[in-house]
């Protein structure tokens, strides 16, 4: 039980784990569960007590039982007290000054990585300002291999986001030409596929490694598939470059999603095993998302954002080359408005960057949440300041398949002007061979494109 007193009222909190939920910023998902703080004082009360708690004691109270919870094991038993030991006299309070402190750098941070918990993650985030959460993230950063490199400071890739409701191939490939014509796809040309068919993802996964290897284009492709799919066709010997699984933090939660780590860590080394990376082996890529768990009805009384920190550490377990919160593809029951989400984002993006995961971010919202482009625009502004390492690119900012609002190919060119960020190196020198980019890094306006052929499918 943890108790603290605001003026003259004693506020009592049953374990860590409702302490944890009340100390979180407002969002529908955790006043859904019926596990949020019951008004504003009482918040400020729990992460007032939060501050004072010792990082340890997250070592001695699991908020999901260890012996019911696959991913509650993994965190213990992958808990590396080596680097722990340089944090482990600190309260979340002192964490969070620690973190903040200009003589804690990216390399300091790097050190500690693998002995934060994410329930610690989440707990300091949790008494953080969003200021906070970005001048944390900055200093976090987290790069990655495949066919080029992702992550380096001054740099922001995007995902280019091609899909198509019928995965008609050549509509597909028109917007692959659109993309790339604006300098997006160096994180992934990544599809969401309409058809779980192998022949279908087949089809799909030889269009887009036809065109990356006759164009000689630096980058890498995925079909966005369930990671069984993805192991049958690496069998059957199609080309997979990046193995995609939606994953949650506990095992529950990844049961509904018809994966376990079992399945995971054998993708893992299937795709290890076809050696297609040329100047990295990072070749997983994740999706996650806050209220995933509560969706499934496999939260444990946990709060949603302590939940989806806990899914950073299944795929840290993976070494991936891209992880992304679709951080309001949701609804609007797990955050209701563009503050909410904006919050959520921020939290995201710093718990996975502070745990050494290569965060990106689907800066994104459902047509019915209490949100529009104009809260896009500022998260995306504010995460792109805070470093993260990708962001979407989707024609029009309107997934015409998964009937979402995402970020656009100009998005990508705004935040590029605004901050001055490249492209991925191997990527920026590719744009530039074939004209796409000037030598400042901006768009050429007398690109005479070499991809027309693209569509011949």
């Amino acid at each position: 039980m943890y108790k603290t007193s605001v003026g003259s009222t004693v506020y009592t909190f049953d374990s860590l784990k409702d302490l944890m939920a009340k100390a979180s910023p407002a969002r529908s998902g955790d006043d859904l569960a019926g596990i949020s703080a019951r008004c504003m004082e009482e918040r400020v009360a729990a992460q007032m007590a939060l501050a004072d708690l010792p990082l340890k004691a997250f070592l001695e109270e699991p908020l999901v039982p260890y012996e019911k919870d696959e991913v509650t094991r993994l965190i213990f038993d992958s808990h590396d007290q080596e680097a722990f030991s340089h944090i482990s006299s600190l309260t979340v309070g002192d964490f969070r000054n620690y973190i903040l402190h200009e003589n804690t750098t990216n390399e300091v941070l790097a050190a500690i990585a693998p002995g934060i918990m994410p329930e610690m993650a989440a707990a300091v985030s949790k008494i953080m300002r969003n200021q906070d959460l970005i001048l944390a993230a900055k200093k976090c950063r987290v790069v990655t291999k495949f066919r080029n490199t992702i992550g380096l400071p001054g740099r922001l890739s995007v995902r280019l986001q091609p899909n198509h409701p019928t995965d008609d191939l050549k509509g597909i490939a028109a917007s692959i030409i659109d993309g790339l014509m604006y300098g997006s796809g160096d994180a992934v040309i990544g599809i969401n596929p309409a058809s779980d068919s192998i022949p279908a993802l087949s089809k799909l996964n030889y269009m887009l490694d036809d065109i990356i290897h006759r164009y000689e284009i630096p980058t890498q492709s995925c079909v966005l598939t369930h990671v069984t799919n993805s192991l049958e066709m690496m069998e059957k010997g199609i080309p997979v470059d990046l193995v995609f699984q939606s994953i949650a933090g506990t095992e529950d939660a990844n049961s509904g999603f018809g994966v376990s780590l079992k399945v995971l860590d054998e993708a893992y080394e299937a795709a290890l095993q076809l050696k297609r990376g040329t100047v990295g082996e990072n070749v997983m890529y994740f999706e996650t998302g806050q209220g995933s768990a509560l969706s499934a009805e496999a939260h444990f009384g946990v709060d949603q954002q302590t939940c989806e920190a806990r899914a950073y550490a299944v795929a840290r377990r993976y070494k991936p080359l891209l992880v992304n919160t679709v951080v309001g593809f949701i609804g609007p029951e797990y955050l209701y408005d563009g503050k909410q989400i904006i919050r959520a984002g921020l939290e995201d993006h710093f718990c996975g960057k502070l745990m050494g995961v290569p965060m990106g971010c689907d800066v994104c919202y459902t047509n019915h949440a209490e949100a529009d482009q104009d809260d896009m625009d500022t998260l995306l502004t504010l995460l792109v300041a805070a470093g993260v390492n990708f962001i979407m690119g989707v024609p029009g900012a309107d997934d015409i398949m998964l009937n979402y609002q995402s970020t656009s190919f100009h998005d990508a060119l705004y935040a590029r002007q605004v901050f001055g960020v490249k492209h991925a190196p191997e990527f920026a020198e590719w744009l530039s061979k074939i004209r796409i980019i000037n030598q400042n890094g901006f768009l050429s306006h007398h690109a005479k494109s070499p991809l027309i052929g693209i569509g011949n499918f």
